[in-house]
């Protein structure tokens, strides 16, 4: 199918051949018709499906089409609420594309930066208000951000806001927008707690499903890497020799660990940046624009951090430590191979991260191949060679389980804490 057949507008359909948009993704497909008539929408859907799109278009078209035959009252129209500042801003520049030969007027907000320059543009006037919830909330107590005559309500990333601790200050957001309106809901992963959100926030939805919510792109080329912990950075640097790697995006699951693997790349002659809660809103623009432009060939990132990152053409995600969520995951390797490109994703695992391994090939459903012909392959004792990975006695697991799982228990329970607080 083609953008042709979606009923849109020509504004419209002209600003996405000028992006070279001629067919669109299955989740663009599925939801653009089902948004045109202003019906609710539940997608679940990964991230790098061309899920902004998605929205985006049906919005813009039935705004301008309000505009033009029922004029109402001024203020803001349509409200993107968003986990993360990147995001919020990668959703802005979306809109302004797609919405170039509109009047519609759009704007970001989000923490971690003065708000004047934010407050100016609400005061001017907004239609479409891309916003993170904790600047959001804050500007509306000052009564900057007045949404009584919304119409369009928007949660993207849902689990990713529910892991940030996030979805507190949601539901007090959707407890001042008006009840008469369409809302769309989208989340890669469906937890009890953001079924549950959905079911109290939509009405009637049409549901789009365009993966199973605990699948990995079929395009991204998944391995494993048993390593030591000590011997990460040599594998790191080994693998950085292939001259194919034009670009990487590395995750490690902490601020100080990022900071490190870029230290330790920059000393080898390699350049690095990283991007992470610590960095000043300028410093992570700089750093992510350096790595689209490929001026920086490695992008180290926390998983917070890389929320809304998309790069096009990106070939290689590499975990060099595995995420202690498992969901984590998908978000991760969901960062290559997107919008139907294909992309290669490699972990490194060592003996303390074998439970998150074992997490996420449960919720995976699958194994990861793992690559044994490497310098640095873990041969201690307790590793079991990558052919007998799966064929490890179950009595040996119910000997090891009861210890071995309240420690699993801590080092995820302190994850959380990190990665909330990153």
């Amino acid at each position: 199918m083609s953008f042709e057949k979606l009923n849109l507008i020509e504004p419209v359909m002209r600003a996405l051949a000028s992006e070279g948009y001629t067919t669109p993704t299955p989740i663009q497909e599925q939801s653009i018709p089902v948004l045109l008539q202003r019906k609710d929408l539940l997608g679940c859907a990964q991230t790098g499906t061309g899920k902004t799109a998605a929205f985006a278009i049906p919005i813009l078209q039935l705004l301008h089409q309000d505009e033009l035959f029922v004029k109402g009252p001024d203020g803001i129209k349509a409200l993107i609420l968003t986990p993360t500042r990147e995001l919020a801003i990668q959703i802005d520049e979306s809109f302004r594309a797609y919405g170039k030969h509109l009047r519609l007027r759009h704007a970001v907000i989000f923490g971690g930066v003065p708000q004047r320059s934010q407050t100016d543009k609400l005061r001017a006037g907004v239609d479409i208000l891309v916003a993170t919830p904790g600047r959001l909330l804050d500007l509306m107590d000052q009564r900057f951000v007045k949404l009584q005559n919304l119409k369009m309500l928007v949660l993207d990333e849902a689990d990713r806001m529910l892991d940030m601790g996030f979805i507190h200050d949601v539901k007090k957001i959707i407890a001042r927008v008006p009840a008469k309106r369409q809302t769309i809901f989208f989340s890669a992963t469906m937890p009890a707690e953001i079924s549950k959100l959905a079911d109290t926030i939509l009405t009637n939805p049409v549901r789009v499903e365009v993966t199973p919510p605990s699948s990995t792109a079929n395009t991204v080329q998944q391995s494993v890497y048993f390593v030591e912990k000590k011997d990460k950075k040599k594998l790191l640097l080994h693998l950085l020799q292939d001259d194919s790697i034009a670009t990487a995006l590395v995750f490690a699951r902490t601020k100080h660990g990022a900071d490190r693997v870029v230290k330790d790349l920059t000393q080898a002659g390699i350049r690095a940046e990283a991007i992470h809660g610590n960095k000043s809103q300028g410093a992570r623009q700089r750093a992510l624009s350096n790595f689209k432009a490929q001026k920086t060939r490695v992008l180290v990132a926390t998983d917070i951090a890389a929320r809304g990152i998309d790069v096009e053409d990106l070939s290689h995600v590499i975990n060099y430590e595995l995420p202690n969520i498992p969901e984590t995951y998908i978000h991760r390797i969901g960062r290559t191979g997107r919008a139907g490109a294909s992309g290669i994703s490699l972990s490194f695992c060592d003996a303390e991260e074998k439970a998150y391994l074992s997490d996420i090939h449960k919720l995976i459903r699958k194994t990861i191949p793992t690559v044994a012909d490497h310098p640095y392959h873990m041969t201690h004792v307790g590793m079991p060679r990558p052919q007998q990975q799966q064929r490890q006695p179950q009595s040996q697991s119910r000997r090891t389980g009861g210890n071995n799982s309240f420690r699993h228990s801590q080092k995820r329970w302190s994850g959380e804490r990190r990665e909330r607080n990153d």
